[in-house]
């Protein structure tokens, strides 16, 4: 079976070819560095991980591109609170960022540029856009796309023009001819002096968010990518500005296969800083290990929104616990080449092969295990380690990870019988089961009454 993916332009699942046979050209859009990066940046930055170390293992030679910006109102807004260079807080932000994506095991990518080094190819895209009459000068000196001028607009988020115009709730201000209608190059303004600025043929200033993206991934990737990727929430407006950008300026397609992972939520609600509602990975990383928020992310989806709560991680925690236990048992496992025919092996590589179907791989892991525990075999504990290790789980001390960080405390523990009991209202026995079971392998047991569950310990 050959890898499909879905593509979020076309809406359907697609058969993965790249344009250069056993070469993958992916760009993925990274963080805006004016903050520490919270559990929302995490999910986008471990979807593609495994994107990017599924296609490695099936044999791709990968070319990731994740870009940093670095110039943003944002980041200038903060610089000027913490009365700090722009530069200063950027090289913090993108430290912290290492730090952060280190801990969950995501790879470096093979590139990651900065905004600030690519102005020059900026200013050369905007200056073709103008020259083929779809970005215009504004009486207040900034430079603007024509959306209406570009045929397609619309096209990856679904909507016509007017829907979107019907939903704008910009008037139309600041020279613009339609509301629509995206910055390419901010003027510098007389009123902020010390305003980020840089020089060009269309007078000082500095670029807008969108041209950024097109102009790095161009310049980095060639003109059309083999996947672009990002958050869910990017599709509208800026990947769609992306498209009309590069498409507009090239005449060639930007990127046959979009890709866009779902969210992390709070209570069903989007996390995010502009919400409030947001956890930083490093903070979190304080109450739970790594490769637990790594597989809390792993074994959803990644075009499924995942909610997120102490109850959820230490769920997670628990199930990677059994799956440790199983490599425990016969440590230390076998060194083995993974042999893709063979039937675990097939099976994960048909899940992985089917849109990066990591729920499903992640079921065959726990299959395994099972035979593990059955059979004790080291072969198969050594082939667990090995298909784990695609995903970039179960690549620690088994012990070790056993071992760590205590038992569930009370509230925990009370927390995941009201999970369970929820489940069992939603008629959702095989998760109240799971639950049970999950509480039992950690010694803790429940009775169920009709006044209610109560629990003890079977220590």
């Amino acid at each position: 079976m050959s890898l499909r993916i879905y593509n979020t332009l076309s809406r359907e699942l697609e058969k993965f070819s790249p344009l250069r046979p056993g070469q993958v050209r992916i760009y993925v859009c990274g963080m805006t560095v004016y903050d520490y990066c919270h559990l929302g940046h995490a999910r986008s930055m471990v979807a593609f991980d495994v994107v990017v170390r599924w296609l490695r293992s099936s044999g791709y030679v990968v070319n990731h591109v994740r870009n940093i910006t670095d110039i943003d109102d944002k980041i200038i807004r903060r610089a000027v609170e913490n009365g700090e260079s722009i530069r200063a807080l950027t090289d913090r932000m993108i430290g912290a960022l290492h730090e952060d994506a280190d801990a969950l095991g995501i790879a470096r990518p093979s590139h990651e540029p900065r905004a600030t080094d690519y102005v020059p190819q900026m200013l050369s895209m905007i200056g073709a856009l103008e020259q083929k009459g779809l970005a215009y000068r504004s009486p207040n000196g900034d430079v603007n796309y024509a959306v209406r001028k570009f045929p397609g607009y619309g096209k990856l988020s679904g909507k016509s023009l007017d829907e979107l115009r019907a939903g704008e709730r910009v008037a139309v201000s600041d020279g613009k001819d339609d509301p629509l209608d995206s910055v390419l190059w901010k003027s510098a303004k007389a009123s902020e002096p010390e305003e980020v600025k840089w020089a060009s043929e269309f007078g000082p200033g500095r670029p807008g968010w969108h041209i950024e993206c097109s102009a790095m991934a161009c310049e980095l990737l060639g003109d059309t990518l083999d996947i672009h990727g990002g958050g869910m929430d990017l599709q509208f407006p800026h990947h769609e500005n992306e498209i009309a950008q590069s498409e507009g300026a090239t005449g060639k397609p930007l990127a046959n296969c979009w890709m866009h992972n779902g969210f992390i939520n709070i209570d069903n609600e989007k996390m995010s800083k502009s919400l409030g509602n947001f956890s930083l990975i490093r903070d979190v990383l304080k109450s739970f290990d790594a490769e637990t928020i790594r597989f809390f992310m792993v074994r959803a989806h990644y075009r499924s929104d995942l909610n997120y709560s102490d109850v959820h991680l230490n769920d997670a925690r628990n199930s990677l616990k059994r799956l440790y236990t199983a490599l425990d048992l016969v440590a230390p496992a076998a060194v083995v080449a993974i042999d893709w025919a063979a039937p675990h092996a097939a099976r994960f590589k048909a899940a992985m092969d089917e849109d990066f179907g990591t729920p499903e791989a992640v079921a065959v892991l726990f299959d395994l295990a099972g035979e593990v525990n059955r059979t004790q075999s080291a072969e198969l504990a050594g082939l667990l380690k090995a298909l784990g290790g695609c995903l970039n789980v179960l690549q620690g001390d088994p012990k070790a990870f056993l071992q760590a960080g205590a038992t569930l405390d009370e509230a925990s523990i009370q927390a995941l019988i009201e999970a369970r009991a929820a489940a069992k209202a939603a008629k959702n026995f095989a998760e109240a089961d799971r639950i049970r079971k999950d509480l039992a392998d950690q010694g803790i047991v429940l009775k169920d009454s009709p006044t209610g569950t109560t629990w003890a310990s079977a220590q």
